[in-house]
């Protein structure tokens, strides 16, 4: 194969990371103690203030507070006392202390890959928040740049391609998010490889779409599975 620029997602694709909100929901769900909505309604009302808050505050932690706080009041029979407003920030903060946990093989993988084709690393949220993931996971050296992008929409991978003067019958997005990293990339006239996660949030939930003529879609169950394919 003739070198490809490969642009990678971050966020469960090459670590975890939807497994700590998921946890910290339950928390959050638990402190509310809803007497009338079970946890599965409790969870449907915050999906949509989550959407809510996207708009008003982008991707990251302090969206997703804002987005635990405003259920919060929405539900709870009471108001938000400064204890209880503390305790709901925690469940946020315990994400952000989290160390970045590494997805199986991904670092022989990258440095497969980073030895044969050109690798950029595209995600999407906070720059800070995002900066600070890439630098903490030890995995920056193997990507020739870091885009971090506020959306992942068709009109971000061609601001990507023509940043970087890539020729999108070259240009790959590998990623587990049908909604962020496939559909739209391919919109964009790139290819894309579908990594699957099993927690990836509900947000990023969406058909994965077939590859349009003359691009090329592959899915795989593993990271490490890039390794067949480049």
């Amino acid at each position: 194969m003739l070198p490809q620029t490969l642009l990678i997602d971050a966020d469960d694709t090459l670590w975890e990371n939807n497994i700590y909100f998921e946890r910290a929901i339950a928390q959050f769900i638990s402190f509310l103690n809803h007497h009338e909505f079970p946890p599965e309604q409790v969870r449907e009302v915050l999906n949509d203030v989550e959407r809510e808050c996207i708009v008003k505050h982008g991707y990251g932690l302090h969206s997703f507070a804002h987005a635990l706080v405003d259920t919060f009041e929405r539900l709870s029979v009471g108001p938000v006392t400064p204890e209880s407003h503390a305790q709901i920030h925690s469940f946020a903060h315990t994400i952000s202390a989290h160390p970045v946990e590494l997805l199986p093989e991904v670092p022989e993988t990258l440095q497969y890959l980073s030895q044969r084709h050109d690798l950029i690393l595209m995600t999407k949220g906070a720059i800070a928040e995002q900066s600070g993931k890439v630098e903490r996971s030890g995995l920056r050296e193997y990507f020739a740049s870091v885009e971090i992008v506020a959306e992942k929409d068709p009109v971000a991978y061609a601001c990507v391609v023509e940043k970087h003067d890539l020729e999108p019958d070259m240009t790959w997005m590998v990623g587990n998010s049908p909604k962020s990293d496939i559909n739209p990339a391919m919109a964009a006239g790139l290819h894309a490889v579908f990594v699957s996660h099993g927690n990836t949030w509900i947000l990023e939930h969406e058909e994965v779409n077939s590859a349009p003529p003359k691009q090329k879609l592959l899915i795989v169950g593993r990271f490490a599975e890039l390794r067949e394919h480049f």
